[in-house]
């Protein structure tokens, strides 16, 4: 079977990489390709995928967009056969166009300004979603069995596939829509502005009532259009194929379908809606763990790296600085307890960490009231700026949390695998990496049991899990959960290790979720 992937991300290509999405382009492919499935990967080059080493062009394409026709270069990219993310089976492409670098070479989304959600990525991925289109009917690619599109960003595909008079031929192709976080939905609107679905296409006939926002009906969207226009529909965790089946209730705690849970539910009582785990790459050997006093060293040094990168000073990594030698230099009682958490800093991750409880204190101020003098918090990762200046003030006023406001690769590895215990509070997620990733270091989670976390934690036996009505009680019910760890580290061992040892025993494997995809989304 010969399938294409198209993605905004691919973790395969150096920087290629923003979030989960990149992790699974990236560990997909070679999955399927070890079962002799042939896999495409296509994405866009954004100024500098084609200019990679293993980088050789392949051909020139004009593409109907706008009133006119841009031309489309199109790169092969090859690595070495000992690279890990080769495969003999496995070809990756990129589509280089001036508009895919719009945000600057190599940037991979543009951040637009909140008064024009999405507008320059929209563009940018609607230009890339022709391209793919295109190259497709020019047999480029060579013949296709399915075509899988991830996210909202290449579910124009599906539009040209059901609309367009040129591109009719697509019908013919299995068509897959990955959902990985309903969340951002790539809104547009019909007309009207230099990014919408008429400036793109104007001479398309489309059907609205397939492709409209069902809260903003003069808006297209792409993530109901991707829903509604392709044969299969799968989101990355049975739990949260489920939870998008119902409304979005934020006063409840709830992230459903937000917005579309009718056109899920209507793909569920069809048979097309699946739910099926990402996976997890087990290498054969993993780095030992780091002593406490290693970790903050090698911390220390990235805070060092961070503070020579800014012309201007932060106080973020001063305060990380202070912090960091001071747990250097404290004497523990008992071994400490390390805390730790690695991820994007977004409202998802990170809210119930804001939740005021009733002394009108934060729960993260709770959690570390109840850690105390038992161990450290450490806390990496970037994002959303007023979120890491709440984390940055905690951390002015509380000795054992200490917030690396940054990321680096070598440095998440370490955590993950130094850590005593792994805190994953999201509001809603999809599927989640990063509590695999601790676990198959023998680091058990303490987790909102949502989505993923919910089908990959099991409470008491490989981590620990919390839920609750409301963000309230659901902040209430994660610091006594983080109680009753906290005092089982300390008193009783025996349930620790073995907890510990469960988790490092736990197996999510690619190879399990490519039989499922042949089985569940690609064999009709």
């Amino acid at each position: 079977m010969k399938i294409l992937m198209a993605a905004a991300e691919n973790d395969a290509l150096p920087r290629g990489k923003v979030g989960g999405i990149g992790d699974v382009v990236r560990d997909i492919p070679i999955a399927l390709g070890k079962i002799d499935q042939q896999v495409d990967v296509v994405t866009p080059s954004y100024g500098a995928f084609s200019k990679l080493e293993g980088a050789k062009y392949v051909t020139s394409i004009d593409v109907s967009f706008g009133s006119h026709q841009e031309q489309v270069d199109i790169f092969k990219v090859s690595f070495k056969k000992s690279a890990k993310n080769s495969s003999k089976n496995v070809t990756q492409w990129v589509i280089e166009h001036p508009l895919f670098a719009i945000g600057g070479e190599g940037k991979i989304y543009c951040d637009d300004p909140s008064n024009r959600p999405f507008a320059s990525d929209a563009s940018k991925f609607a230009l890339f979603s022709a391209a793919v289109a295109k190259a497709i009917i020019s047999d480029v690619f060579g013949k296709i069995d399915v075509l899988h599109l991830h996210d909202w960003h290449t579910a124009m595909v599906s539009v040209l596939r059901a609309f367009d008079p040129e591109y009719q031929q697509l019908k013919a192709i299995n068509t897959v829509f990955t959902i990985h976080n309903i969340a951002l939905q790539g809104i547009r609107p019909f007309d009207g502005d230099q990014s919408s679905l008429k400036a793109w296409f104007p001479n398309l006939a489309f059907d609205y009532s397939k492709i409209n926002d069902p809260r903003y009906h003069d808006c297209y969207n792409p993530m109901r259009a991707g829903i509604t226009l392709s044969d299969r529909v799968h989101a990355v965790s049975p739990t949260y194929a489920k939870e998008i089946l119902l409304p979005s209730n934020v006063e409840q705690g709830h992230f459903g379908g937000e917005g579309l849970e009718l056109d899920l539910r209507h793909a569920a009582d069809t048979g097309r809606l699946h739910g099926i785990l990402n996976g997890c790459e087990y290498p054969d050997s993993t780095k030992a763990p780091l002593k406490l006093k290693a970790l903050l060293t090698l911390s220390a040094k990235e805070v060092v790296k961070w503070l020579g990168d800014k012309p201007l000073v932060e106080q973020a990594h001063l305060v990380a600085a202070a912090r960091l030698a001071q747990v250097a230099n404290k004497s523990y009682k008992n071994p400490p307890l390390v805390l730790t958490s690695v991820g994007r800093i977004t409202d998802q991750k990170v809210r119930l960490f804001q939740e005021i409880m009733p002394n009108g204190k934060t729960a993260l101020e709770h959690l570390l009231a109840i850690l105390a003098d038992d161990g450290v918090f450490i806390l990496l990762g970037s994002g959303d700026k007023k979120l890491e200046e709440f984390l940055t003030n905690i951390a002015v006023n509380h000795s054992n949390f200490i917030f690396l406001k940054g990321y680096s690769e070598a440095l998440s590895l370490n955590i993950y695998n130094s850590g005593d215990l792994f805190l994953m509070p999201s509001s809603f997620e999809p599927c989640g990496i990063s509590q695999m990733l601790s676990m198959r270091a023998g680091q058990p989670c303490l987790a909102h049991s949502v989505g993923g976390l919910s089908d990959t934690i099991s409470h008491n036996i490989n981590g620990f899990s919390f839920n609750g009505a409301d963000p309230l009680q659901q902040a209430q019910n994660m610091l006594s959960c983080f109680q009753s760890v906290l005092a089982m580290k300390k008193h009783s061992p025996t349930e620790w290790a073995a907890i510990s040892d469960n988790a490092l025993k736990s197996r999510f494997l690619w190879s399990d979720v490519a039989h499922d995809y042949i089985k569940y989304l690609y064999n009709h």
